[in-house]
């Protein structure tokens, strides 16, 4: 028997993979994030499933869910929210189960990010603009983040940021990176990307913050910070130049 953190994906349910699909179709449990899940999404379990929703439950009594179905002979299917690499907390979940024995696999997902820069019809990697793209969070009602892992540090290289679960401390994020970037650097807050409420708000430093409050948005939001989300007048990637020697077809691909 097998547990599988599957990505769900952003919140379509159509944006989960085909993988993640078959296995929640076979799996005799599901444990789910209710708030976060699509009806639809769940409508690909067995008819008989048993499911499980872990809005309300701790840690211990989720690994306790994951652990008595392996026991009973079921496959599990532990849906997680966008893609369980990033703020999903399946590490302790799967440090817990090999601790009781139990095998797992993980099922990659379209994280939140990506499809909020999809929505946006933004690359987030520019030539000579952005290259590099950081992933990260504020300190609010959470795990504290470790000492150097700041906004000012990001900040100080000036890439490309996307800062999850922090559109409640919108005045702190802009406040941090406003010496750094500049009030006129493009910014993007895309709540509940792929969904139905989906809201997309586009500014600057300078304005954003008033945007988000005038919106109300209070959760399930990605900001994003950099001058690609402007970006016009760029060099051409050289991935598909025409001076590029494609005599060998083994060179690898650069952009």
């Amino acid at each position: 028997m097998t547990v599988f953190f599957i990505g769900a994906g952003p919140g379509a349910a159509d944006l989960i993979t085909v993988r993640g699909r078959d296995l929640l179709a076979r799996c005799g449990v599901c444990l789910y994030p209710g708030s976060l899940t699509p009806p639809d999404l769940l409508a690909h379990c067995p008819a008989d499933a048993r499911r499980i929703d872990t809005a309300d439950l701790s840690l211990e009594q989720i690994v306790g869910e994951l652990v008595a179905a392996d026991r009973a002979g079921h496959d599990v299917a532990r849906l997680c929210s966008g893609d369980p690499s990033i703020y999903s907390a399946v590490a302790e979940q799967m440090r817990r189960l090999d601790a009781a024995g139990v095998a797992y696999q993980v099922v990659p997902g379209v994280p939140a990010f990506a499809a909020a820069a999809a929505e946006l019809g933004r690359e987030l990697t520019v030539p000579t603009v952005g290259q590099s793209l950081v992933i990260t969070r504020v300190q609010a009602r959470s795990t504290a983040m470790p000492p150097d892992e700041t906004l000012a540090t990001f900040a100080a290289s000036g890439t490309t940021l996307a800062v999850h679960l922090a559109i409640t401390r919108i005045e702190q994020v802009v406040g941090e990176l406003l010496p750094h970037y500049g009030a006129d650097c493009p910014v993007a807050v895309v709540h509940r990307a792929s969904q139905p409420q989906q809201q997309i708000l586009r500014g600057t430093l300078s304005d954003i913050a008033a945007q988000v409050r005038d919106a109300g948005i209070d959760r399930a939001a990605v900001i994003f910070v950099g001058r690609v989300l402007a970006a016009g007048n760029f060099p051409d990637s050289y991935l598909y130049s025409a001076a590029r020697d494609r005599s060998g077809a083994s060179a690898p691909e650069r952009s």
